[in-house]
């Protein structure tokens, strides 16, 4: 008997196999629709926060990045600061605009965002206690801070979250072992 194709199945098996998958987190945040005579998009800032109030990675910052007749390039990030909590934990001490997780501001609706474990700007986190924190800040609005606890790595599939009362709406997070 002649096997035509001996290393087939050992081929096939290692194909298929493919790497493993490295833990990863989704972030779903809800922008409300205000019913308010002038309306602004909100300025907003999503990190990850250790047990001592320290940042862990800035995972997102939405801000007016838009360049207007009279509004040179950047203007937007003098109102960075409005993100109160997430201006004096970390922002101070960031330039931007930060590839992968600056981005313009957002309409109403629910945005989602993925993050994989060893990519920017999860990257490595130590395993612990964690806490999402989402901020929201609105130029003739309020300003609102909502955060959801959660433990890393996951150890299996699951999904928390809080809600806002003003500016923000739902935020859920989904941890992916």
């Amino acid at each position: 008997m002649h096997l035509r194709y001996p290393l087939a199945p050992i081929a096939l098996s290692a194909l298929f196999a493919g790497p493993a998958v490295a833990a990863g987190l989704g972030v779903n945040i809800e922008i409300p629709r205000l019913n308010v005579s002038e309306y602004h998009r909100p300025y907003v800032a999503a990190w990850i926060e250790k047990p001592d109030n320290t940042v862990a990675t800035t995972l997102a910052v939405w801000y007016d990045i838009r360049t207007k007749t009279n509004n040179p390039e950047g203007e937007g990030t003098k109102w960075l600061k409005d993100l109160r909590q997430w201006w004096r934990r970390t922002g101070r001490e960031l330039s931007v605009p930060i590839d992968g997780v600056t981005g313009a501001t957002k309409p109403a609706g629910k945005h989602q965002l993925n993050f994989t474990e060893g990519a920017k700007p999860l990257g490595q986190l130590a395993p612990g206690s964690y806490k999402l924190v989402v901020e929201a800040s609105r130029e003739v609005g309020g300003r609102e801070v909502v955060s959801v606890p959660f433990q890393w790595p996951p150890a299996k599939a699951e999904q928390l979250g809080a809600k806002g009362k003003d500016e923000l709406g739902e935020i859920q997070l989904e941890l992916k072992p």
